[in-house]
């Protein structure tokens, strides 16, 4: 306890030479030796515990993390202000087709959007900025 040890591995080497480094982290699951990226891109949607995400999540983590994988296989990063989900358009809302944010169906009239282009299939959505 309380010795820790890091080591870089290269992932992609060559032009960029992407980089990852190894520990004994706690994220995202407790006493899990995971491979946290320094870069690489979020890949959306990624299935993480028999769900799938399409966006950042936290659980029991200070920051918003991603995976980098379609299946999570312990390769992730902290979520950066590029890294969060965007807004799909035109995505299908009831009856309607949406090509702008909305404020129809929520209850505190703030403006939503879907993050796929079948909500009515697919239930996922986020509040616009």
């Amino acid at each position: 306890k309380g010795r820790s040890s890091v080591a870089l591995i290269p992932v992609q080497p060559g032009e960029g030479e992407s980089k990852f480094v190894t520990a004994p982290l706690t994220l995202p699951e407790k006493d899990q030796e995971c491979l946290f990226s320094l870069d690489g891109e979020c890949f959306f949607p990624f299935h993480y515990k028999n769900e799938i995400f399409y966006d950042c999540v936290k659980f029991t983590t200070k920051h918003k993390w991603c995976s980098l994988n379609e299946t999570y296989q312990g390769y992730w990063k902290y979520c950066s202000e590029d890294d969060f989900a965007k807004c799909v358009f035109p995505f299908w809302y009831r009856h309607m087709i949406y090509r702008e944010c909305t404020e129809d169906g929520d209850a505190f009239g703030k403006k939503w959007c879907s993050l796929t282009q079948h909500y009515n299939k697919d239930k996922m959505w986020k509040y616009c900025d």
